[in-house]
């Protein structure tokens, strides 16, 4: 099961979501799911079943967020570009994508997943220490990725006009 595209799937990314998302703040701001989540679910030792709304809501910004911002005048920037790499590498099964690249991905999600366990045990005994040590790893390998994506974007840009056409310059 390809975790990437279920994800695609459940967010219901079309073009203008997927334009939207291109804004660095929709990226960086994404940064902020897994502490939100965290605290969320860690809320449940002060405000009991209460804890349930903000729960709610983290899960309410993992949607929103792709959708909240404008497309942004200029993406010729890191957080853009890497929005650009992983729409390339979500088509891997109808375009050629250098097979470094999709090993890369592979191996950097694989690492990412590892944190899971640790963040999934961290939420459900609220330990801080776990909870810590899966937000961050789980980050650094998420961060990572996307870097690999700019990367990608950067090799297959000149590939497709249509990928060239996603970066563009404020003309101010």
């Amino acid at each position: 099961m390809d975790l990437t595209r279920f994800a695609e799937r459940l967010m219901k990314m079309d073009d203008e979501s997927w334009r939207r998302h291109s804004n660095p703040w929709s990226v960086y701001t994404r940064f902020s799911i897994l502490p939100l989540m965290s605290l969320a679910f860690y809320s449940k030792e002060w405000i009991g079943y209460y804890s349930l709304l903000p729960i709610l809501l983290s899960f309410i910004w993992i949607w929103l967020n792709p959708r909240l911002f404008n497309a942004p005048n200029q993406t010729n920037n890191w957080a853009s570009m890497g929005t650009f790499g992983e729409r390339i590498y979500l088509a891997r099964n109808t375009q050629t994508i250098p097979q470094h690249h999709l090993k890369a991905a592979y191996w950097l999600q694989i690492l990412s997943a590892i944190g899971l366990p640790i963040f999934i045990y961290a939420l459900y005994s609220l330990n801080i220490w776990a909870l810590i040590l899966g937000n961050v790893w789980i980050m650094v390998f998420k961060a990572w990725f996307v870097d690999r994506m700019v990367w990608l974007y950067m090799d297959m840009k000149e590939t497709d006009p249509i990928y060239a056409s996603w970066q563009k310059q404020d003309d101010h």
